[in-house]
């Protein structure tokens, strides 16, 4: 159970991140209207996704699940 309670605090977490990161890079720009959460929510993917790869690689790399060799 804890196990699941994590998984969705760090799918929050990326997401949030993500959605920062879109809301940034619209705000820079000046943009708004529905071009602009369209490209938000893009950017937003995109970050989160990477946001959730990182973690995966930092958590096998330094505490996760290992694997045993046969």
């Amino acid at each position: 159970m804890a196990s699941i309670a994590l998984s969705v605090l760090a799918i929050l977490v990326c997401g949030a991140l993500g959605a920062l990161a879109g809301f940034a890079a619209v705000t820079a720009f000046g943009w708004s209207g529905p071009g602009a959460a369209i490209v938000a929510a893009v950017i937003g993917m995109v970050v989160a996704s990477l946001a959730w790869a990182a973690g995966v690689v930092l958590l096998a790399k330094f505490g996760g699940r290992h694997e045993r060799g046969g």
